[in-house]
């Protein structure tokens, strides 16, 4: 539909409130929402874009059409849009990941056993102790139990290190007993670890009580060293929950949210809270948004969609729209009475701080992590003379056997990032034998015509800003007039290896520009190259190892597609089938007497 029709559609809508999903002209959905009033929220879409956000305008250009569902109120709409959301998952929604899992805590066998974190029970003669659905507070409770009882965080494995060489860091600090010093007997190592794992199994209270106990007994036996020991322990014990106390509240079960956002990016952080303290912390890097109450309203939702426990008070950093609407739906969830609240002062406001702290660090990280890559990429902007920042980079590189199986592989970079969603195979058509310029010429023009006859949403209809080539001028040359001949200005350069295989220079017009002195550059540039290397000839393994079995099997007299599937399903492999009798390789399914004698015949002669 064009937006005139979508406008008269929308137009006609009743005043009621319901549910409208958008489609694209595959029919596929890319957006779903909820409205009070059906008519005055959907008509918004199809008028003036004035008023519209980039990304709001950019889903409306690719709606071809849309449907609705009324409901009997907004409750009710919210409920179907969030049942909805969660099983088609549509594109322009805000949607966060949900990367939880069952944790446990691993504790390995042997003399010396070590503690870790782990995401599954392996079948290693290990002790684990879980599951958790928090990976927070498995790896606090990990990191504090190393600490409180000294144990090791190292890669060594004891005993085969024991008594090998100096303390690390960790042990001149007094964290580590350094068995890899042999300043601790494997009795006692044993014992501490014993001492751990009644710590994580019964948490501190027992655990101090014990050892109250047992610094008891050494005392009056004497044992004043062993006496000690137990009393740091204690004391460690002890300060880490003074320091817990920095970080709670006086309520039984809280969720703290903050929503920051920045220029092109935003973080939706989260800090929950159970029986006074913080057990729980989730951060999601999301695009920029919009309009802050409203995104509020959809990422919490989107939140408890993921998430069984909902508290008793949510804590939030800003306005929500349509709050009583967002509380009446997660009571209906919890089953019972919950309180939004917006902290102005004491406790509960530090706590948010502290959450749009959080947030606002997880952003500054992600932005430094791109602001480093996007330097890279200008340095090699003004390396090669571009006339924009390259940030979406394509690389070429052809692989064969001898001029057999030739295939092609395009990887993509974005912000000096691998998107394998663009990434593309090619399989060379046009000749047989070896001609990696042919093929390279080839590649491309396919490459292009894709340009200019795919639909909107395929990658290839984005334009590279730069194109790299694993070779030199040759390659170059061979690239250049197809692009130019397609009326399409791509700069085109190669990637230039030593005698090691190694990047050592990028290849234009008949000269080098050398990367080695600019080591940003020359790593991003070895990481495509490795990278498109790695794609390329791992599809023509692919293609190589089918091809070998067919002529191997299909070159038989009698034997076709169907009978060779049927003898590797039978046998396995080809080895089992060259050493299989005649008599066995009739009992396959389809393979006459004939066909036995044939292949027999065909592998033993």
């Amino acid at each position: 539909m064009t937006e005139k029709e979508l406008r008269k559609k929308a137009m006609a809508l009743p005043l009621q409130p319901g549910v409208y999903i958008m489609k694209n002209k595959d029919k596929k959905i890319i957006y779903i929402g909820k409205a009070k009033k059906l008519k005055n929220r959907v008509s918004q879409y199809f008028g003036s874009h004035t008023n519209h956000s980039l990304k709001v305008y950019r889903m409306t250009q690719n709606v071809d059409d849309f449907d609705y569902i009324l409901c009997d109120s907004e409750f009710e709409a919210l409920i179907l849009e969030a049942s909805l959301i969660k099983q088609h998952q549509p594109k322009y929604n805000i949607l966060l990941k949900d990367d939880k899992g069952y944790h446990y805590i691993k504790i390995t066998k042997g003399e010396f056993p070590k503690i870790r974190e782990c995401k599954r029970i392996d079948d290693d003669g290990a002790t684990y102790i879980g599951p958790y659905t928090s990976n927070f507070s498995v790896k606090q409770a990990v990191d504090e139990t190393l600490r409180i009882f000294k144990l090791p965080r190292c890669n060594k494995q004891f005993p085969r290190d024991y008594n090998k060489s100096r303390p690390c860091l960790n042990g001149f600090m007094g964290i580590c007993s350094s068995p890899c010093a042999g300043k601790i007997t494997p009795e006692q190592y044993r014992e501490s670890i014993d001492g751990a794992i009644s710590f994580l199994k019964g948490g501190s209270v027992k655990a101090v009580k014990e050892m109250q106990e047992q610094m008891l007994e050494y005392s009056e036996n004497l044992q004043f060293e062993e006496a000690a020991k137990l009393r740091d322990r204690i004391k460690a014990i002890k300060n880490l929950e003074e320091k817990q106390k920095v970080v709670s509240i006086n309520v039984p079960e809280e969720d703290v949210f903050a929503l920051v956002n920045a220029n092109k990016k935003a973080c939706f952080e989260v800090i929950r809270f159970e029986h006074g303290k913080l057990t729980d912390s989730e951060y999601w890097i999301i695009d920029a948004v919009d309009n802050l109450s409203q995104s509020r309203f959809e990422l919490i939702e989107r939140y408890y969609s993921m998430r069984d426990r909902i508290p008793a008070r949510i804590a939030i950093d800003g306005d929500i729209e349509d709050e009583e609407l967002l509380k009446q739906y997660l009571e209906s969830k919890r089953g019972k009475k919950l309180e939004f609240i917006h902290p102005q002062k004491g406790e509960h406001l530090s706590i948010v701080n502290l959450c749009i702290k959080n947030a606002n660090e997880h952003l500054a990280q992600q932005q430094n992590r791109l602001g480093k890559e996007l330097a890279t990429l200008e340095e090699l902007r003004s390396l090669l003379g571009l006339e924009k920042i390259p940030e979406y980079i394509e690389s070429y590189d052809i692989s064969h056997t001898f001029g057999a199986d030739n295939v092609a592989g395009m990887i993509v970079f974005h912000n000096g990032r691998p998107m394998k969603s663009a990434y593309k195979r090619f399989s060379i058509k046009g000749f047989d034998g070896q001609n990696d310029v042919g093929s390279m010429n080839e590649v491309l023009t396919r490459r292009f015509n894709h340009y200019y006859n795919d639909e909107e949403g395929s990658t290839f209809k984005i334009l590279p800003d730069l194109i790299l080539l694993d070779g030199g001028e040759p390659q170059v040359n061979a690239v250049l007039p197809v692009i130019r001949g397609m009326g399409l200005e791509v700069p085109v350069f190669g990637m230039v290896k030593d005698n090691k295989h190694r990047t050592r220079a990028i290849a234009l017009n008949g000269g080098e520009i050398e990367i080695n002195s600019h080591r940003q550059v020359f790593t991003l540039v070895s990481n495509i190259q490795e990278e498109v290397h790695r794609f390329a000839i791992t599809y023509h393994h692919k293609k190589h190892t089918k091809s070998t079995l067919k002529t191997s099997l299909t070159n038989i007299n009698g034997i076709g597609d169907a009978k060779a599937k049927a003898l590797l399903k039978h046998f396995k492999t080809i080895s089992a089938i060259k050493e299989a009798s005649e008599e066995e390789l009739s009992q396959v399914n389809g393979i006459s007497t004939a066909n036995a004698n044939d292949i027999f015949n065909f592998y033993h002669n």
